[in-house]
């Protein structure tokens, strides 16, 4: 694949990668304004009046060379202060966001200033994060080291709206349909629907102000670029008066959608979706009329890939270090099989390879949607751009994904047109609140606390049951006996903590804007947050399976079957972090196989408690009255999640972070090759990851040099769709060039690299999760 960058979109790159990030407080600023001003209405109409007012007055900008327009706040990669839905931690952490170990923020002074003495009085105690913590802030807190509960300073994102609906009605069709329902409503109705009008009101305005911007200053524009400036600005000035026509136009107007709804959510992992689908007729009749060429379709799609680069989200320091790097989840499917088998990918899912192969940058998320019918050129522009080494494409498996989704409850034609949102989490297009992400739950740690008397290796801390210990436990069922009713403690707490989270996001932070592009909210007058999808769904993540497989096998053969490790004797062991153990701590290393390696009683042990772990997700329904799925991936939670592990029976010292990925081998221990992973892999049912699951690898760049190479990974990711393998993803890297990244980064500025599920600039995580990635299992062959 031929690099096809122009100078326009190179020149933007640059000045995209070269500008400083700041925290802002602009729109918080705003906010509280609204906020005291009408202090007699309802939350979710100073909701609705405060994005108006944001869309009507944030300071806005553009670049000359730019072909789409259009950001929240006038500096690109800026993270936004936001103060509905958490405030407390910005006061606590405001000044150090330049020097905290993950993902830095310059900051004004006269910015914290300001903050302190009129932006944070008013929200203190008031704001969603203080609402949480006031009613469920002791419980969440209580099971912390096992469960950490997601989603309480921020609003729900993860979700890809119906970005086709918005393309076909554009804002004034949805206020036009809003007003419409007024006249005939319920009058609990009512200020749904008002509230719809409201921002779609101030959606026309906030493209209308990039055309008079524009125009303001278009003589002062040199030519070539003055042209294309006039055709932006008036493709922001059509969109306030109708539908998109032109592919320019849809473009533009896909990425006001997204710009609004971060807008007003502030959240991650708002996702376009099937892209190459519902652009195509747009793409299709420019390029059959002569309108554009394939070239200026490439310039407008890379322009928009910039736009995805350009926002971030900021979260709290300990938050940070479980989403490294800025995972804001832009997350674009391509490809896909129909309703007839039949692989739907086109000349656009081919330009969206291209944009990701010219500028190999972390946003977005772009994913390859393989089936048994993927053809042979989709799948080697794909592995092309793989080789590239910027972690991207990832591959999703159609035949493992769209019965697991239809056994969910999802409808067979939703469940074909899946999407991904965010990371790996999987969803349906425009009709759902999947609530990915609501908790992760780390078996690893309620492992320790059965082994250890209920009690924290690190600390001594009675935090769990006391059930026994290895001490006590007889037999290797009485241990998983033990095992299961701790499980069952703390998913009970962690049902009990969800509960709270969601009713806050209900009563905080309606989002009428995001709820007029999701499906059966606008036809019910009803609210997302508050169960107005036609899916509602909240997904937790089972962490980490390979760890507990390792650590199950090692005590099962060796201290319950072989009888050559004493139990009390490894007790011991892991309560001194294997200080004086050192012998045993090698035997549980090597004396047993390990999951990854197609040993199938060690991979049914992990899969056994995954599916327990799902069973009982089946016995709750959230607030929303929809189910409670599961998901295998971490993000970059495997590194904090495993300093809050002690020793493990696996041989794993305490501290150290944890198998990454979520279905991904220990790293160093997958010794039988990449096919022997697949295969270990396949043994986890795919009802297991209904909310994603994660799978990484590691490949040298010298592999793809050769064309028996390219072919090779072909056939490895056809054995990928046959074994039904949900999810699999790569990085191709040397680890001298990371080491060096670690030593000189100021050389590695653009290097880009896997984390877990997303993509992210090497030289902008912390130390740790840089080393841990490094010792990831690298292979040079199939």
């Amino acid at each position: 694949m031929e690099k096809l960058m122009s100078q326009r979109i190179q020149i933007l790159k640059d000045k995209m990668l070269s500008a400083p990030r700041y925290a802002s407080i602009e729109q918080a600023r705003i906010i509280t304004r609204v906020y005291q001003e009408n202090e007699h209405l309802s939350i979710p109409k100073k909701r609705a009046l405060s994005l108006k007012a944001a869309m009507e007055e944030l300071e806005i900008g553009f670049e000359k060379e730019e072909l789409i327009v259009g950001n929240r706040t006038k500096g690109v990669r800026y993270g936004v202060v936001f103060p509905e839905s958490g405030c407390s931690w910005v006061n606590n952490e405001f000044e150090t966001l330049p020097t905290r170990p993950q993902d830095q923020f310059h900051v004004k002074e006269e910015d914290i200033q300001e903050f302190r003495e009129k932006i944070y009085p008013y929200w203190k105690g008031k704001s969603m994060e203080d609402v949480i913590k006031h009613h469920g802030g002791q419980e969440i807190q209580s099971i912390a080291k096992v469960v950490k509960i997601n989603q309480k300073d921020h609003a729900q994102g993860h979700i890809c709206p119906d970005s086709a609906l918005w393309l076909k009605m554009g804002p004034l069709g949805i206020m036009n349909q809003a007003q419409e329902k007024l006249k005939t409503c319920e009058e609990s109705q009512k200020e749904f629907y008002e509230c719809v009008v409201l921002v779609m009101q101030g959606a026309c305005t906030f493209m209308k102000r990039y055309h008079d911007m524009i125009m303001e200053n278009i003589d002062e524009v040199e030519e070539p670029y003055q042209q294309s400036l006039r055709t932006v600005a008036n493709n922001c000035l059509n969109l306030t008066k109708r539908p998109p026509e032109t592919f320019h136009e849809a473009v533009q107007s896909l990425w006001f959608l997204f710009v609004l709804l971060h807008m007003e959510s502030n959240a991650s992992s708002f996702s376009p979706g099937r892209m190459d689908q519902y652009l195509y007729p747009y793409y299709q009749k420019d390029i059959e009329s002569g309108k554009i060429s394939m070239e200026d379709a490439l310039d407008i799609l890379e322009c928009l890939w910039l736009k995805f680069n350009q926002i971030v989200y900021l979260r709290n320091q300990n938050s940070a270090k479980y989403f490294a790097g800025f995972p804001i989840g832009f997350n674009i499917a391509i490809g896909g099989e129909d309703e007839n088998g039949n692989d739907t990918y086109n000349e656009l899912s081919l330009l969206c390879l291209q944009c990701q192969y010219d500028l190999g940058l972390p946003q977005p998320n772009l994913s390859v949607r393989l089936n048994r019918n993927s053809s042979h050129e989709l799948m080697q522009k794909a592995i092309e751009v793989v080789s590239k080494g910027s972690g991207m494409p990832q591959f999703f498996n159609d035949e493992a994904i769209v019965h697991a989704l239809m056994e969910l409850g999802i409808e067979k034609k939703d469940a074909l047109n899946y999407a991904i949102v965010g990371c790996v989490e999987l969803t349906t297009h425009g009709n759902n609140l999947g609530w990915s992400d609501a908790a992760m739950f780390n078996l690893n740690k309620a492992l320790e606390l059965t082994l250890n008397h209920g009690k924290c290796l690190l600390t001594d801390e009675q935090i769990g049951l006391d059930l026994g210990g290895l001490d006590t436990y007889q037999t290797f069922e009485d241990l998983e006996k033990a095992f299961q009713q701790q499980i069952d403690y703390f998913i009970d707490k962690m049902m009990q903590c969800e509960v709270i989270v969601e009713k806050a996001h209900q009563d905080c932070l309606p989002t009428a804007f995001l709820s007029s592009v999701i499906d059966d909210c606008l036809e019910n007058g009803l609210d997302v947050t508050k169960g107005g999808a036609k899916y509602n769904l909240s997904g937790i993540q089972m962490i980490q399976i390979a760890n507990l497989a390792d650590s199950l096998a090692a005590m099962k053969k060796l201290v319950y079957d072989d009888q050559v490790i004493d139990a009390k004797e490894l007790l011991a062991a892991l309560q001194s972090d294997f200080k004086g153990y050192e012998i045993i701590q090698t035997m549980l290393l090597n004396k047993v196989p390990k999951y990854g390696n197609d040993v199938e009683w060690v991979d049914r042990l992990g899969a056994k408690w995954a599916e327990y772990f799902r069973s009982r997700m089946k016995d709750y329904t959230n607030y929303r009255g929809g189910p409670y799925h599961t998901g295998m991936y971490t993000v970059s939670a495997h590194v904090p999640m495993g300093e809050n592990v002690g020793a493990s029976p696996d041989g794993r010292n305490a501290l150290t972070p944890l198998a990454d990925g979520g279905m991904s081998p220990v790293y160093g221990r997958d010794l039988k090759g990449p096919t022997a992973v697949l295969k270990s892999v396949s043994r986890l049912n795919n009802s297991l990851t209904t909310n994603g699951g994660l799978l990484n690898m590691k490949f040298l760049p010298e592999f793809f040099e050769t064309k028996n190479g390219m072919n090779k990974f072909e056939n490895f990711l056809r054995a990928f769709v046959d074994l039904k393998v949900p999810h699999i993803q790569f990085n191709v890297v040397r680890r001298e060039d990371l080491e060096d990244a670690q030593i000189r980064p100021q050389l590695h500025k653009s290097l880009t690299i896997r984390v877990a599920g997303y993509t992210a600039y090497f030289v902008e995580l912390a130390h740790k999760l840089q080393d841990e990635i490094i010792e990831r299992t690298t292979y040079d062959n199939i």
